[in-house]
């Protein structure tokens, strides 16, 4: 909110899925939203749901201190606002800006970015949404965000209408360094759900008898891992009792199901990978240890 009371104009930059649903929920709360995309037609629906759609990026960034984007990586941020940024004069450029990257890149690529526009007068946040497009701004969504306090705190509001706004601290990376991790146990989890039916659906059983319970196992997880304070503190004394399993055991297992996938003709990379995690760390002198010791051998080291 303004001084006056009025709601702040917020522009939205990209208008994929993600982006158009970030601005639908800023038009529900009564906030002027400007949008614009290299595809004039995606702005379509949110302009007759009261949006004003930007011919070109220079009065879109001008339009609102908040510019929100939603692009496919930070090369497209350079694209866009790039020309804003050498010449000043059109619109104003990049000063005065709180430029709030929404995109997927690497945490180098963000705190570059951040040292960018704070370059052309211009504070950086980044966020990471950890939510498909159809739930954002709907209870459960939520946003990983870092980068100068003052800046997030100052549109803090406006961001908690996308999802829960989780700050994560001064660094610029940390956002985006949450949200690459987050989709590391997500897309491998996706990886290994559709290798397992494509084992099953080899063997002639249809999908549909094996994916309901699949899919148990896959909530289940949390169940059989316990609880996260204590795995993390685990990790971090590098204590891995073996009473109940063991990497040797799990080994087998993943030794079993590479075989099998190999025998089924089914790809065998994802399960070559894991079996490889747990080769090395027995090689290593753990294979009694429990299969948490695998994260010897994951870790970097210093």
């Amino acid at each position: 909110m303004s001084a006056t009371g009025k709601r702040a104009p917020v522009t939205v930059v990209g208008l994929g899925p993600m982006g158009r649903a970030m601005a639908a929920s800023l038009l529900r709360a009564g906030h002027p939203v400007t949008v614009w995309n290299r595809t004039p037609g995606r702005a379509d629906g949110l302009v007759a749901e009261g949006a004003t759609a930007a011919p070109t990026p220079a009065p879109a960034v001008a339009a609102s201190e908040l510019i929100l984007l939603s692009l496919t990586d930070y090369r497209a941020m350079y694209d866009i606002l790039g020309p804003l940024a050498r010449d000043p004069g059109r619109s104003g450029g990049l000063a005065g800006k709180a430029l709030v990257n929404l995109s997927s890149d690497t945490p180098d690529a963000s705190r570059e970015a951040a040292e960018w526009a704070a370059g052309r007068g211009a504070a950086f946040v980044t966020g990471g949404v950890m939510v498909p497009a159809p739930m954002v701004g709907s209870p459960g969504s939520y946003v990983f965000y870092s980068g100068p306090e003052d800046v997030f705190a100052a549109h803090e509001p406006v961001l908690r209408l996308i999802g829960e706004p989780r700050y994560l601290g001064a660094d610029p990376g940390l956002a985006q360094l949450f949200y690459q991790a987050h989709l590391d146990v997500f897309l491998t989890a996706l990886s290994s759900l559709l290798h397992a039916t494509a084992l099953v659906t080899a063997a002639g059983v249809p999908a549909a008898e094996f994916l309901p319970g699949a899919l148990g196992t896959l909530t289940g997880i949390p169940a059989m891992v316990g609880d996260g304070a204590e795995l993390a503190r685990r990790l971090e004394a590098g204590e891995h009792p073996g009473a109940l399993s063991t990497a040797l055991m799990m080994g087998a297992t993943a030794d079993h199901i590479l075989r099998t996938s190999a025998a089924a003709g089914v790809d065998t990379e994802l399960p070559a990978a894991v079996k490889s995690h747990y080769d090395r760390a027995i090689a290593a002198g753990h294979g009694t240890e429990n299969w948490t010791a695998l994260y010897e051998v994951m870790r970097a080291r210093g």
